[in-house]
């Protein structure tokens, strides 16, 4: 377990265990702690909430595992549950903030700590709740750069494509379909929940002008993402699109071929069939070698000479041409 104490506005960080970092919470006014539980750790116990000396009255969730997005007010202070975007996978971080204190839980690394810390010591907030909306936005960011990092490799993906197909782009594409879909699945029920509590917030009389103005920026910021992301789930299927209708114009140029095949060879596989058969008309009547020559050569020259005919007329010979060319 590693916790970590900042105390502001000096943005002093210091490690420190939960039992100091409680006793900081009590005696200062402007700190905050991030605490870091092993990924495949068990539950704490007593949990971390109750370590800290928070009323865990409210706060069974705090730090639990598996716990779903969450925006709620307890009284003097409010819990969000926020996803982030780690790698490959999707964290969560547990937020508990109060006007003297804010608190993060997260198992194993959620990438968000040096970034929170560089914003910090950047444009150095008045309150807690200004760290809060700066929390939340440095975590919509992990959104918004991945699910640009996917579109840009699905565009390439598709210039690829068009050069050569092959199999393993598929295999490819189908990854960031599922990539759209996860970062959409853990996006959206948590800008679902934090929109209505936020929207709750500032119809109140008493909510202050500044804490309004960070909640409006969120939500800006929050539909901006959630169109990236739903930008990205569009691109894969259009992607997928793109590579069936490809696949579909060479198995067409395919056929087009066999078609031409057919139209040669199907009539003098017919004459070398009927003249290879042994009957009467054949063995009795065709007495000379310039029958047989007028009959078997002529009629295969001509039916080839006709079929050849028939493609031109047909142009399928001008489309396939078409078709080959870059």
């Amino acid at each position: 377990m590693i916790v970590t104490v900042v105390s502001m506005p000096e943005v002093a960080i210091t490690r420190t265990d939960l039992s100091q970092a409680g006793e900081r919470l009590a005696a200062e006014r402007f700190v905050l702690v991030d605490v870091e539980l092993p990924a495949q750790a068990p539950e704490p116990e007593p949990p971390v909430a109750e370590q800290l000396g928070l009323d865990v009255e409210d706060l069974g969730w705090f730090g639990r595992r598996g716990e779903p997005a969450r925006a709620q007010f307890l009284g003097d202070r409010a819990g969000f549950v926020v996803p982030v975007v780690h790698g490959d996978a999707i964290a969560h971080i547990h937020v508990v903030v109060t006007d003297r204190f804010l608190v993060t839980v997260h198992r194993g690394q959620a990438g968000l700590a040096g970034d929170i810390v560089t914003a910090l010591r950047h444009e150095r907030p008045d309150d807690t709740v200004a760290v809060l909306f700066l929390v939340l936005q440095e975590a919509l960011a992990t959104f918004r750069r991945a699910a640009v990092q996917a579109l840009l490799q699905i565009e390439e993906l598709e210039d690829d494509m068009f050069e050569d197909r092959r199999p393993e782009q598929v295999y490819r594409l189908a990854q960031l379909r599922r990539r759209s879909a996860l970062l959409h699945h853990a996006l959206r029920p948590y800008l679902q929940v934090t929109d209505e509590i936020l929207t709750r917030r500032m119809m109140s009389p008493a909510f202050p002008e500044q804490r309004r103005a960070g909640a409006q920026g969120f939500q800006t910021a929050a539909r901006m993402v959630l169109a990236d992301t739903e930008s990205l789930q569009d691109a894969t299927r259009r992607a997928f699109a793109s590579y069936s209708s490809l696949v579909a114009g060479e198995q067409n140029g395919v056929i087009n071929r066999l078609a031409i095949v057919s139209v040669i060879f199907l009539p003098l596989s017919f004459l070398t069939g009927f003249f290879g058969m042994n009957f009467t008309f054949l063995t009795d009547k065709l007495e000379t070698r310039d029958e047989f020559w007028l009959l078997a050569v002529g009629l295969q020259a001509v039916v080839l000479v006709g079929s050849l005919y028939v493609l031109h007329r047909t142009r399928i010979w001008r489309r396939l041409l078409d078709d080959d060319r870059p």
